[in-house]
C-alpha cells in the first residue's frame, strides 16, 4: 500500500504530511518516555519495528502507483500502543523509501497516515474490543492484526480516490475501483498477517512473559494481585 514517489499531487502530499505530523510528534514523546522508564523494553521495541519492516517490504504489484503487502503494525500497536507504532512505522517507511525505493519521500506523509497511524489505531481498537468482551488473547490478536492491515488498504484507497477521481463518477467511483482491485490481494494478505502475528505472540508469551505482563498483554498472577490489594 506504499504510494510511489511523486505519484500524489503536491497539494495532496503536503496535506497528508501535515495530517500525520502531530501523531508522529506525540509518538516520539511516548517512545522517549517508554525507553527512559523501561530501558529493558528496547529489545522488544526493536523487534516490533523489525517485524513491521520485514512484512511491509514484501510487496505485490496491485494498481498503478501502489502495491499490496502485509503491514506488521498490529503487533507493535498491541504491545506498545498506537502512538509508539506511529514512530516505528514512519521510520520503517522512511528507510524503505531511501533503501528499497518502496514508497517515497514526497508520499511519506500519506503512507505514514495510512500504515503507521490509522492501521495501528484501528487494529488496537479492535484488539481491545475483543478483549473487553472476553475473547481469548490469540483471537483478539488475530483480529487486531487483520483490521490493522485491512484499514491501511482502505485509507490508501481513499487517498488515491481523492487524488484521482473518476471522470464520470467522481471520488465514489474511483474509491470503488481502487478498493475493488486492492481487495483481491489484500484480504488474503490480511488473514495471513493475522495468523503470523498470532504465531509471533505465542512465541513472545513463552520467551517474554514478564515483559508482556508489564505491558498489560498478559494478566498478572492472581497471587501477585492479592498481594497488591493487601498492601493497599
Amino acid at each position: 500500500m506504499h504510494i510511489a514517489e511523486g505519484y500524489l499531487p503536491p497539494v495532496h502530499a503536503a496535506a497528508w504530511g501535515v495530517a500525520a505530523a502531530p501523531f508522529v510528534v506525540h509518538g516520539v514523546r511516548a517512545l522517549t518516555r517508554e525507553v527512559r522508564s523501561n530501558p529493558e523494553s528496547t529489545l522488544l521495541l526493536g523487534s516490533s519495528g523489525a517485524f513491521t519492516f520485514v512484512l511491509s517490504a514484501l510487496k505485490l504489484p496491485s494498481v498503478t502507483g501502489s502495491c499490496s503487502h502485509p503491514t506488521g503494525t498490529g503487533l507493535g500497536a498491541i504491545l506498545f500502543r498506537p502512538p509508539i507504532m506511529a514512530v516505528l512505522g514512519t521510520i520503517t517507511l522512511l528507510f524503505q523509501a531511501l533503501l528499497l525505493a518502496h514508497g517515497g519521500l514526497t508520499t511519506l506523509g500519506a503512507n505514514a497516515f495510512s500504515m503507521a497511524i490509522v492501521g495501528p489505531w484501528a487494529g488496537y481498537g479492535t484488539y481491545r474490543l475483543f478483549r473487553r468482551f472476553g475473547a481469548p488473547l490469540m483471537v483478539a490478536v488475530f483480529f487486531g492484526a487483520f483490521v490493522a492491515d485491512l484499514s491501511t488498504y482502505c485509507v490508501t484507497s481513499v487517498q488515491l480516490a481523492l487524488a484521482f477521481p473518476d471522470p464520470g463518477s467522481g471520488v465514489p467511483g474511483a474509491l470503488a475501483k481502487f478498493g475493488g482491485i486492492f481487495a483481491v490481494t489484500q484480504i488474503p494478505l490480511a488473514v495471513s498477517e493475522g495468523l503470523l502475528t498470532v504465531l509471533v505472540m505465542r512465541l513472545l508469551t513463552q520467551s517474554s512473559k514478564g515483559e508482556l505482563t508489564r505491558l498489560g498483554v498478559l494478566a498478572r498472577p492472581r497471587a501477585e494481585r492479592h498481594e497488591e490489594a493487601a498492601a493497599r
